[in-house]
């Protein structure tokens, strides 16, 4: 049995190369790699395919070169091929499968239809549970991505610089909000508080069937440092939690190997004989000023410092002012210096990390911006454990780890690598593609040949609830956008 195609539909012949994975034809009229196109099996009836790669393959003879070349016209008959891989069908079950048999030879390529694309892809099942990411690119079908796997199975998210990573973190956030789920963002730059603003209205908009809303009752942006970021929550740390090297890193560890044995010592005093109430740094440095030996050490000015960051007191911030359940708390770290983010970020990664253990706090999703910075690949900061431990361990309790980085080879491959959802806008760096290539599952060399060349607002999403890498330009955020360049002319 054959379809009845009609001429408008055909964009192709298939004709050589035929095998179950699939084929070559033809071409009855322009076509560009990555679109999908639909051809009839005799079995199985429509089977959804893409068009991997296009070529010319006319061929001037002699005498049309010479007449070419002496300005005279000539008639060259042009000869487009394309090499179409097969995706499948849903069968009566609902899982998509490719056809036992070949494609036959001389059946017609046909443009895929809206509802064949969305069916054997599956980008609108359960969209109740899913989180609305944008348009599948050129052709307007909408595309959810399942929330539950994001959750459970990690999220990367990559591009260069002016990609559009923060942009892409907004529409997530957005969603999960909707969705009432808990998120907690490590914002080191101060990009996300706008999330608590409504976008202004935006030609395009209509287009995602998106308008500005107002979140602000589902966002909470805490700060270490107020000064820099007024309006925020304040954000403290008890010193008594903290251990000697913890305490000596807040100040990039200025002699560290002559104040840690001291320092350790006072705590350990302090621990044992102050059960009875709460101590501080002002503690700390009267004990070791008392001493003669310990008040010659530099390591008293180094308190002073850190008693003048002002986010180490007696008692810190409870983890239930934090968390709220369907909210999500942003920790803004700008003006903070790199050494001090990395421990903020290990305390309260840690903390999130044991209270879901014991289910003292909802299933959440941690997005860490600049995961460069918090794991890298090539050096150890004070973050770096915590940071592999969640990607590793962290989806038995519920607590789904966003790895953000405009430079995915500086970020930990033990990260990385435990990222089952990636959405990857534009990327030329060779050794982030490289990096790319080799931690994420089911990147190909073609896949990193359309990274290279992806226009500005569309992004590669691979997930496990999608049969393969798909296209998607981003939607419209719903909030002011907070990652904007500041323009210098």
């Amino acid at each position: 049995m054959t379809a009845v195609v009609s001429e408008e539909d055909r964009i192709g012949i298939i004709y050589s190369d035929i095998d179950l994975q699939g084929f070559r034809c033809l071409l009855l009229r322009r076509v560009e790699a990555g679109e999908y196109a639909q051809v009839y099996h005799d079995d199985d009836g429509w089977v959804l395919c893409r068009v991997e790669e296009v070529r010319d393959e006319s061929k001037l003879s002699q005498t049309d070169l010479e007449a070419l070349l002496k300005g005279e016209t000539s008639s060259v008959n042009e000869t487009l091929v394309a090499d179409v891989s097969i995706i499948g069908y849903k069968d009566g079950r609902g899982i998509l499968t490719k056809p036992r048999t070949p494609i036959r030879a001389g059946a017609y390529l046909c443009r895929a239809k809206g509802d064949t694309i969305s069916g054997v892809l599956g980008l609108n099942e359960r969209p109740e549970k899913g989180a609305y990411i944008g348009l599948l690119y050129d052709y307007d079908l909408p595309v959810y991505v399942d929330i539950n796997v994001m959750v459970q199975k990690h999220v990367s998210i990559l591009a260069k610089t002016g990609g559009g990573k923060s942009y892409l973190v907004g529409v997530l956030i957005e969603e999960m909000i909707k969705h009432g789920v808990t998120c907690v963002v490590l914002d080191p730059h101060g990009e996300y508080g706008s999330l608590s603003k409504p976008a202004r209205p935006a030609k395009g908009m209509e287009r995602f069937n998106i308008s500005p809303k107002d979140y602000s009752p589902y966002v909470k942006v805490f700060s270490p440092d107020q000064s820099v970021n007024p309006g925020t929550l304040p954000l403290r740390f008890s010193i008594a939690n903290m251990s000697a090297h913890e305490i000596l890193a807040l100040t990039g560890g200025r002699s560290q190997k002559r104040s840690l044995v001291p320092l350790a010592r006072v705590l350990e005093f302090l621990k044992e004989h102050r059960k009875d109430r709460a101590w501080g740094i002002d503690d700390i440095i009267t004990i070791l000023a008392s001493d003669e030996e310990t008040a010659k050490l530099p390591l008293l000015q180094e308190l002073y410092y850190i008693k003048e960051m002002g986010f180490i007191t007696d008692k810190g911030t409870p983890v239930s002012d934090l968390i709220e359940k369907g909210k999500t708390t942003i920790i803004n770290l700008k003006g903070s210096p790199p050494e001090v983010q990395a421990i903020i970020v290990n305390r309260i990664a840690s903390a999130l990390f044991e209270l879901r253990k014991r289910n003292r706090i909802p299933p959440l999703l941690l997005v860490v911006e600049e995961s460069h910075n918090f794991a890298p690949q090539f050096e150890e900061v004070a973050s770096s454990k915590i940071m592999r431990t969640i990607a590793s361990e962290g989806r038995k309790f519920g607590l789904g780890l966003v790895v953000v980085s405009q430079r995915a080879a500086k970020v930990d491959k033990n990260v990385l690598s435990q990222c089952n959802t990636q959405f990857i806008l534009k990327i030329t760096n060779p050794n982030d593609l490289a990096a790319i290539e080799k931690s994420v599952e089911g990147i190909t060399k073609g896949t990193i040949n359309q990274i290279q060349g992806l226009p500005v607002g569309v992004a590669l999403v691979s997930t496990v609830s999608l049969p393969m890498p798909i296209l998607v330009e981003v939607r419209p955020r719903e909030t002011m956008h907070g990652g904007e360049s500041v323009t210098v002319v």
